[in-house]
């Protein structure tokens, strides 16, 4: 089953890290997918709550555009643009580029869905 990301009405290529909090990812949309309401913050990121808590094993991390990260075992964030912050990486969308993920997420407040698909 493949861990998939919607950001409002498009599908994008996420890959994926291996590692606990992926998993629990996975685990959290086995049943139904999940849709999460984001909010812009800083100019640079959306940022949502999972409702949840999972694993996390945070470091501190320079991101970049279109990287996702858990932020504080419950956040989870999506980069249009840079930061350094103690975080635990998730995934990068892998077929957008820093001017596809602007258009993405810049543009005010956004929901994604996360599920899997066989």
């Amino acid at each position: 089953m493949e861990l998939k990301l919607q950001i409002g009405d498009t599908p994008v290529t996420v890959t994926w890290e291996e590692n606990e909090s992926v998993d629990a990812l996975r685990k959290l949309v086995a049943e139904s997918p999940l849709t999460v309401s984001l909010s812009m913050y800083g100019g640079f990121e959306q940022v949502g709550s999972l409702g949840q808590s999972l694993p996390r094993s945070d470091v501190q991390t320079s991101t970049s555009a279109g990287d996702i990260v858990l932020y504080a075992g419950n956040q989870i964030v999506i980069f249009y643009g840079s930061n350094t912050w103690a975080y635990t990486r998730l995934g990068h969308v892998s077929d957008r580029d820093a001017a596809g993920m602007e258009a993405l997420l810049s543009q005010g407040d956004i929901s994604i869905t996360l599920s899997l698909e066989k």
